[in-house]
């Protein structure tokens, strides 16, 4: 979640790490030796089992994800311990910016690299085995026994996104063991009661989207709920109770359905919104503050066949509106990390100051995959539309220079002079469905050349993981499940 409270905001990657920082690491344990996948529509082979060693030089560091703090607008949301100007917590780029300033300055990039050919030796797909192995990589290296997502880049904290990430990435991999022990552990340990009182009763399904250390203990630091953890937990538990007949989990999703729509949605003139959060936290009174990246129209699709009493098809309508107008802001016609839009219906950049910010980043990453999992999943024409429209200005700079950096600005400058792993894992479905060659050579310049022995960048690099995964995964085999 990211918000104008004490939720997090996406900085900067932090420079790769130490061998001797890597081995002074708490190791992760995993009650389970490597799984097998089963057979998904014969996609899956669980006799195959490939270790991969990269052939091509790494591309620029890992990702960091940057937490800032930020005045409370409700006292009870108030997190003292969490510091912006901690070095841990916020991540800096070369010129020591924290990624979080209002003010983009442009820098001028590196020149490109000489252009590559394909090599006919390499692969120019994901296959199987290298998704097998990256999630049972994944498994060891990043989730605890008792169910617990850990993110190593961020102070070791848990959030209701990763513990989303691991339902999700579970469920399409067929290991109902590892779903039931993340669910379980973000049940009992983020769950959002109405007091601090022992055996209060809880106020809502949503999870508390921040939990780590403060003063020696592990608790929750910030009780606010994040929309997109709890969408994509939602999304994940509907999958899982057809996968595999669980209708208790079927359950838990339309009870978390009934509080997504009622907690995190607002209506502004005559159009329904979905916030990023507590209406009280951005709704800022004529005017709303959104998260492109949360937008999930194939979600509101599939949970319109499970939550009939609610106008999710609302939500997809207004969910293109967002993505159309707030690119239209941009030079390159790009999503942004954050936009707001006026009860007039107008969209403008975020209103300043404020700790948000309007401009294409690790958040935005996101809309790529979203929206071509829509395309994928419901055949969505406006999805196709989209993804042909705002891929344009990316798809003359890899045919140029075969890169594309990491940040924009609404100008349509270059902010960093390194590139991201998360973005090629997110732009690699967009591109499969306008640009297959330029996926394919994405795909093994980019994506390949960053994986080594299941893990993408290095093996802190939790938002590299799953958004990397995520994006190569052929979500096409789940078509029939979710209409």
């Amino acid at each position: 979640m990211r918000g104008d409270r004490s939720y997090y905001v996406r900085g900067e990657p932090k420079a790769p790490m130490r061998e001797s920082e890597i081995s002074s690491r708490q190791p992760v344990i995993s009650s389970k030796g490597p799984r097998r996948w089963n057979s998904h529509q014969q996609f899956f082979n669980p006799s195959l089992r490939v270790f991969f060693r990269v052939m091509l030089g790494a591309i620029g560091p890992g990702l960091a994800l940057a937490i800032t703090s930020c005045q409370p607008l409700l006292p009870e949301f108030s997190n003292n311990s969490d510091s912006s100007t901690s070095t841990e917590s916020v991540g800096t780029d070369e010129s020591g910016s924290t990624g979080i300033n209002n003010t983009d300055t442009s820098i001028r990039p590196d020149p490109a690299p000489q252009k590559q050919q394909l090599n006919p030796n390499l692969p120019t797909e994901p296959s199987p085995e290298l998704l097998q192995e990256s999630w049972d990589t994944y498994r060891q290296r990043f989730i605890q026994e008792d169910g617990r997502v850990i993110d190593w880049e961020a102070e070791s904290r848990s959030t209701s996104e990763s513990q989303a990430y691991a339902m999700l990435r579970a469920v399409l991999a067929d290991d109902p063991e590892t779903f039931a022990r993340t669910l379980e552990w973000a049940q009992d340990n983020l769950a959002r009661p109405s007091s601090s009182q022992p055996g209060a009763p809880l106020k809502d399904q949503l999870w508390s989207w921040n939990w780590g250390m403060r003063a020696d203990r592990w608790v929750v630091l910030d009780p606010n709920f994040a929309t997109d953890g709890d969408i994509d937990a939602a999304t994940a538990l509907i999958l899982a109770a057809r996968r595999w007949n669980r209708p208790d989990y079927l359950a838990l999703a339309q009870l978390k359905l009934k509080d997504i729509w009622q907690f995190s949605t607002a209506t502004l003139g005559d159009q329904r919104y979905l916030l990023p959060g507590p209406q009280e936290a951005f709704v800022k009174g004529d005017r709303l503050q959104l998260n492109p990246s949360y937008l999930a129209p194939y979600a509101f699709r599939l949970f319109a066949t499970v939550d009939p009493e609610r106008d999710w098809s609302s939500l997809v309508s207004s969910s293109y509106q967002v993505l159309e107008s707030s690119s239209e802001l941009s030079a390159l016609g790009l999503p942004s990390d954050w936009i707001e839009v006026t009860s007039a219906g107008n969209f403008q950049p975020i209103t300043q100051p404020s700790k948000l910010n309007s401009r294409y980043s690790f958040d935005a990453y996101r809309v790529w995959w979203r929206v071509a999992l829509d395309a994928t999943w419901f055949d969505a024409p406006e999805a196709k539309q989209y993804l042909n429209d705002h891929l344009s200005s990316f798809r003359e700079s890899w045919q140029q220079e075969q890169r594309i950096l990491a940040q924009y600005n609404l100008a349509g400058e270059p902010l960093a002079n390194y590139e991201a792993t998360s973005q090629y894992g997110m732009l690699y479905p967009a591109l499969k469905h306008i640009a297959p060659e330029i996926a394919a050579e994405m795909f093994q310049f980019k994506l390949l050349s960053s994986y080594k022995e299941g893990l993408w960048d290095d093996e802190s690099a939790y938002y590299s993981q799953n958004l990397a995964w995520l994006g190569l995964f052929p979500f096409e085999v789940f078509s029939e499940t979710v209409r």
